[in-house]
């Protein structure tokens, strides 16, 4: 990691957590353009103003999804065509406002999307402000200025929610990299780019990884290796199953496996977790090396009330995917980022993934993990998963063959 990137960013963190602006610019080959950013707890008039007269283009309030959620905000369009993927949501103003265009009272409005204390009834609907909702991994899963700024907000400690611009040239055209550094220097403002705060990211992440401890696990599978890393997020351990030498030898088997306490303990035959986990330990003693990564991400990572919460729409009708959406939550909030950065750790960038699910594939490779083989893990259908191992063939896009079009 170039020790400049680390010293750029932490100076950019220093200015946005004093109430300062900045600017962002993404990729050459995406938009190709800069966003003044700010963190909303730190917003005042003063740095509104200076934003939409400097920077000239649309203010806009990115948030996290949990924010999102708590406010009730949905999309300002159920098929939005936008051709960057950016996720407006309906408009709004606070309810502290008079008309909602101001600079103050779109710093009024700011700042209150940003106290934890708010809700949908705080706001009128529509009015002045854009909300967008970043990914959940930000710039690691979307290139995008929403998920940079909502990075950096978390990276500075404060309530993930920024507000940002375009910045356009005094003729109205788009500021290209060359103005963007221009118009930075001529404000005293720090001027990142996207693909530093991935690096910056990345770097943390990796840096994060401590092991708690490490001990024999003998199952009924064979004799494992058990090593729990803390969670940077303070949850319960992430686990390591392994056997053998991790780190030399062909590309890694290995298998990414999301904790299921119905499926993994109790034999839940709602879903194929549980003969999963056990048909992966027996093909790592097999093969006499490889890797299980047992993540702590209950129902797809919406944890589990909120899993159990799914089963029962689900006993009224709806499907695994429809369950989440009626409750407000994320079809797949899963991450696998802390996976990757445990197998980097171990000396592993191949693997031989066991896995359905082209998703985990298309993060690790994002991660700097490379998948040199699928190896499918369908482990049977039964007619109380019929239905769910269909939703996730048809919705969720896993690569099922046994359960045919039924």
């Amino acid at each position: 990691m170039d020790a400049k990137i680390i010293e750029k960013v932490d100076r950019a963190l220093t200015e946005l957590k004093a109430g300062n602006l900045i600017i962002v610019a993404d990729s050459l080959d995406r938009e190709a353009e800069g966003d003044m950013v700010g963190l909303a707890e730190k917003v005042s008039p003063e740095t509104v103003n200076k934003m939409v007269t400097r920077a000239r283009g649309l203010l806009c309030v990115p948030m996290a999804v949990e924010i999102a959620n708590r406010l009730e905000l949905k999309p300002m369009l159920e098929n939005s065509s936008d051709a960057f993927g950016t996720a407006f949501t309906s408009t709004l103003d606070a309810k502290s406002t008079t008309t909602g265009i101001s600079a103050f009272d779109r710093a009024k409005t700011i700042k209150r999307l940003a106290d934890p204390d708010s809700t949908w009834d705080d706001f009128y609907h529509p009015g002045h402000i854009f909300p967008l909702i970043a990914r959940p991994d930000g710039v690691l899963e979307r290139q995008g200025h929403t998920e940079a700024a909502v990075d950096l907000a978390k990276l500075a400690g404060v309530a993930p929610v920024a507000y940002i611009c375009e910045v356009l040239k005094k003729n109205g055209k788009m500021a290209r990299r060359k103005d963007l550094k221009a118009i930075a220097e001529g404000n005293g403002m720090s001027l990142l780019t996207i693909d530093e705060i991935i690096a910056y990211r990345k770097y943390q992440q990796n840096q994060a990884i401590q092991t708690i401890t490490s001990v024999k696990l003998p199952t009924k599978y064979g004799t494992f290796q058990l090593e729990a890393f803390d969670n940077p997020d303070g949850g319960e351990p992430t686990l390591l199953i392994s056997k053998g030498d991790l780190a030399t030898g062909d590309p890694l088997l290995t298998r990414l496996h999301s904790e299921c306490l119905t499926g993994d303990v109790f034999g839940s035959k709602r879903c194929d977790c549980g003969p999963q986990l056990e048909e992966a330990l027996r093909r790592i003693e097999r093969n006499g090396r490889g890797a299980l990564i047992y993540l702590r991400q209950e129902g797809r990572g919406i944890g589990l009330a909120n899993k159990l919460r799914a089963y029962a729409l689900q006993e009224q009708g709806l499907d695994t995917v429809q369950a989440n959406q009626h409750l407000g939550l994320p079809i797949d909030n899963r991450n696998y980022q802390i996976a990757a950065a445990i197998l980097k750790s171990k000396g592993v960038s191949e693997v031989r993934l066991m896995t359905n699910n082209p998703d985990k594939i298309q993060q690790l490779d994002g991660y700097g993990i490379k998948t040199v083989e699928r190896i499918p893990l369908e482990v049977g259908l039964t007619s109380e998963n019929q239905r769910y191992l269909l939703t996730k063939k048809n919705k969720l896009n896993h690569l099922l063959k046994e359960v045919g079009n039924a």
